[in-house]
């Protein structure tokens, strides 16, 4: 199977869209994304879960994005695997930081 786009291209065009900066040249808080390396901070059932916290994340100023294997949100129920939240690794602490006050302000 083939995919649409490879995370690289994914987190590509999410920083280059929010930052407006050039592409390939993607920053994020407190780092730069290099190649695609990117960290999976929280693994979810549903494109829309990870959609609102990467929503969460970025409202903080930390580049996120979205990683499912089903064609785009064409397929859902291809995300029987989950769907990944994505951070680029120096901003893997704040991250989960920023998820865990999150999950502890619901309980």
């Amino acid at each position: 199977m083939r995919r649409s786009a490879s995370v690289h291209e994914a987190v590509t065009r999410c920083d280059h869209a929010a930052s407006g900066g050039p592409p390939g040249r993607n920053r994020s808080r407190g780092g730069e994304i290099v190649d695609g390396a990117t960290v999976s901070v929280a693994v979810v059932a549903s494109r829309t879960e990870a959609e609102l916290i990467v929503g969460l994340l970025r409202s903080h100023g930390v580049s996120a994005a979205v990683s499912a294997d089903d064609a785009g949100g064409q397929y859902p129920q291809m995300q029987i695997d989950g769907v990944r939240v994505l951070v680029a690794p120096s901003d893997e602490a704040s991250a989960r930081q920023l998820l865990a006050d999150a999950d502890d302000s619901l309980s």
